[in-house]
């Protein structure tokens, strides 16, 4: 039994669409062939999973082990996502 001044907590669980599972690491390796600036890689990684969490849709075909970094490090690598480059004096 515990004390009247201690409450129970539980950790929220995430609510996203994919499932929070660690990257595939050949996967990573493949992206950082493609998009050789770590930095890059990981924001594009990073928006796109924010994206999936949000409800966009996958652009490749996928099945229930794949999380959402690994969706998106698909799609980097089958070419459904890229980085657009701006020079330095667009917007």
């Amino acid at each position: 039994m515990l004390p009247d001044n201690i409450i129970p907590f539980e950790s929220p669980k995430a609510d996203h669409r994919y499932p929070s599972l660690p990257m595939k690491s050949e996967l990573v390796y493949k992206a950082a062939e493609i998009i050789d600036d770590p930095q890059k890689l990981i924001n594009l990684v990073s928006k796109r999973v924010r994206q999936l969490n949000s409800g966009r849709s996958p652009l490749i075909p996928t099945v229930p082990s794949m999380g959402a970094a690994d969706i998106a490090l698909t799609e980097i690598i089958e070419g459904k996502i890229r980085i657009l480059e701006q020079n330095p004096g667009q917007a």
